[in-house]
């Protein structure tokens, strides 16, 4: 049974929304899942789903509740397989760009063409976007510290649930997940 990787929304960012990663890999085994690893402060957990035919959209609302029963936060959920983080690397748009300059907003659903739309492909020159199915990859040359391709924007824009990691931990994790 192959891998999967949790990537919590927002915590240990600025402070907020705190959760030690023992703590978070001790619930994720207390749930029953096997072969629990986390990989730094910002929310990702490598694990093996105690049922590998549990599907994705209820073993993420399981890890969602479980979270704010045991730490009271409110924290969102998304979960890829290793396959998954594997054609993400393949279809990346950019791949002569600077690991630390790229990014992928992992959506919970892909979007339709009409949410596409609604995205400014020039809300923040030079940095650009390409949405492919429930990821988008965001190019960012002047860092994401000056960009106004954020994630909330994302979200708002398309109404969807979303989460980051930047293209140095997407490979971290498609390689942790065999």
């Amino acid at each position: 049974m192959s891998s999967r990787v949790a990537l919590l929304r927002s915590i240990n960012v600025g402070g907020n929304n705190k959760i030690a990663m023992p703590a978070l890999s001790a619930l994720f085994t207390t749930l029953g899942h096997t072969d629990v690893r986390t990989y730094i402060q910002s929310g990702n957990v490598i694990f093996r789903p105690r049922d590998g035919s549990l599907d994705a959209g209820r073993l993420e609302s399981e890890l969602e509740q479980a979270i704010q029963k045991s730490f009271n936060l409110a924290v969102r959920v998304l979960t890829r397989t290793h396959d998954q983080l594997r054609e993400v690397e393949r279809h990346n748009p950019f791949p002569d760009a600077e690991p630390e300059r790229l990014m992928v907003v992992f959506l919970r659903d892909a979007p339709g063409p009409e949410q596409i739309a609604a995205l400014d492909p020039n809300r923040s020159p030079p940095d650009t976007f390409v949405v492919r199915g429930r990821e988008i990859y965001a190019f960012c040359p002047n860092t994401f510290a000056k960009t106004k391709l954020t994630l909330d924007w994302f979200e708002r824009r398309l109404g969807a649930v979303g989460t980051a990691r930047n293209w140095r931990t997407v490979g971290v994790l498609a390689g942790m997940s065999v």
